[in-house]
């Protein structure tokens, strides 16, 4: 069964503006998946449908969603089953949407909410095994030295992680990541996409991920969906993506698609650098 299946989506703001247009498309269970396109092409319009935070034009144009074969909405309004399904969601966000004065591990613990009793949630009283379970998530990202930490201290590409972190706990068998290193720096950013292959290739994640950059999708997604003003304009092979395949799809926008972050070498060099750093001249920097 497929683990996204979007049917006859369309997406109309101020009656005017199609932001999403007749959009047809299926995740197989187990596939990495990215989502390309120019700004304003529909690509986080698209994710957050997806996971049911916005509703689609009403009626039969309206289109429907599936979860796992389960609907999250229909026809223009949000299934009433829609919570369960989130449950097996995990949405990782541009700005991290951490608490910030809260812990790195209280952070990660969050992603518990939907399987404890309220009570439980609102006192924060989590138990050993899911203390456990987090500790062990942040361990797999690869930052579970910060857990003790308030995640207002975390770098950028720390904090991206901590909410993939958060995701695992979440025990999600989906996750959407909705353009999740476009606010971070080269080494930052390969780390992040590291982490969601190595998810997706260990544990057999469904990962729908969006992104500006083309080299990106190619290293790490096998598969492409490539959006042009709300509409799907490519459907396949990753590799089949080159810069004049691109420029017959998106024209003028091509340019900002083809930006690639610095070599993949530039980037082992700076973190290599950035180790040598005494901590003393790393804290007042």
């Amino acid at each position: 069964m497929p683990a996204i299946q979007v049917a006859g989506l369309n997406k109309t703001f101020n009656r005017t503006n199609r932001a999403l247009v007749d959009i047809h498309l299926t995740v197989e269970a187990g596939e990495m998946v990215a989502l390309i396109g120019a700004s304003g092409s529909g690509k986080s319009t698209l994710i957050r449908h997806i996971a049911g935070l916005v509703a689609a034009d009403r009626g039969n144009a309206g289109g429907r969603i599936l979860i796992d074969g389960v609907p999250i909405q229909q026809g223009g309004q949000v299934s009433p089953g829609a919570r369960k399904v989130r449950a097996t969601l995990g949405v990782v966000f541009q700005q991290f949407n951490l608490v910030e004065r809260m812990s790195v591990m209280t952070n990660v613990l969050t992603g518990f909410l939907g399987q404890i009793t309220a009570i439980r949630g609102t006192l924060g009283l989590f138990s050993k095994a899911e203390k456990l379970a987090a500790l062990e998530a942040l361990d797999r990202v690869g930052i579970a030295q910060t857990a003790a930490q308030r995640a207002s201290t975390l770098s950028g590409g720390q904090q991206q992680r901590a909410a993939i972190a958060r995701a695992l706990v979440q025990g999600a068998e989906v996750i959407l990541a909705d353009e999740p290193i476009a606010s971070l720096d080269p080494a930052s950013s390969k780390r992040v996409m590291d982490t969601l292959a190595k998810i997706n290739c260990e544990d057999g994640k469904t990962v729908l991920v969006s992104l500006h950059q083309v080299d990106y999708a190619a290293r790490y997604c096998p598969r492409t969906v490539a959006l042009r003003a709300g509409e799907i304009v490519y459907d396949g092979p990753s590799t089949n993506l080159t810069p004049d395949l691109l420029r017959d799809l998106y024209s003028s926008e091509c340019d900002e698609l083809l930006a690639h972050h610095q070599s993949e070498e530039s980037v082992d060099l700076e973190a290599q650098l950035a180790s040598q750093i005494p901590a003393t001249m790393a804290a007042t920097a």
